[in-house]
């Protein structure tokens, strides 16, 4: 399946199978703890290292970015044909949703919410076709660091309304 032949009413046939935070379920997500190193000035936190390509099975980054999404905001849904996303939360918490939208994929229909943050800092690889949002945590905002495969291409964007499905993973629920 390719990106353009995805619909909301397609997605909403999805029998969707939200997974624990804790790991990634998803076929080809990395999730890679960063070590903090600190000391009496203050930290210092790797974000990309050339070695982790195959180390870990990370993408060279292309073109790389920082954003900033306000408290409370959510920012989703989209994938790409032929992107993956690589980031990381330099300041504030953030949940990241993933979908897996491959219909070919073993993990078809899995939910992955994942938390990054400056609590626990994580680097996470979202390959192509992985349906994907977030939703700042944090006041005033959550600084995110992209360190994407590819030159930014709109023609590589897809996206669906942030409210056409799976309206109920965001945090937090009170109760």
């Amino acid at each position: 399946m390719r990106a353009e032949d995805v619909t909301v009413e397609w997605l909403k046939q999805i029998a969707y199978q939200v997974q624990s935070p804790y790991r990634p379920t998803i076929e080809g997500v990395l999730v890679k703890d960063l070590q903090p190193n600190v000391d009496g000035r203050g930290d210092v936190i790797e974000l990309w290292s050339q070695p982790w390509v195959e180390k870990e099975g990370l993408e060279i980054p292309q073109h790389i970015y920082q954003s900033a999404t306000d408290y409370g905001v959510v920012k989703c849904w989209h994938f790409h044909n032929i992107h993956t996303d690589q980031f990381t939360v330099t300041r504030g918490k953030l949940q990241v949703t993933l979908v897996d939208i491959r219909p070919e994929s073993p993990t078809f229909g899995h939910v992955n919410p994942i938390f990054l943050g400056g609590q626990r800092p994580r680097l996470i690889k979202i390959p192509p076709m992985i349906m994907h949002g977030w939703k700042a945590l944090s006041a005033p905002e959550v600084i995110v660091v992209n360190c994407q495969s590819h030159v930014y291409d709109p023609a590589d964007e897809f996206r669906v309304p942030w409210d056409s499905v799976l309206t109920e993973v965001w945090e937090p629920r009170n109760g």
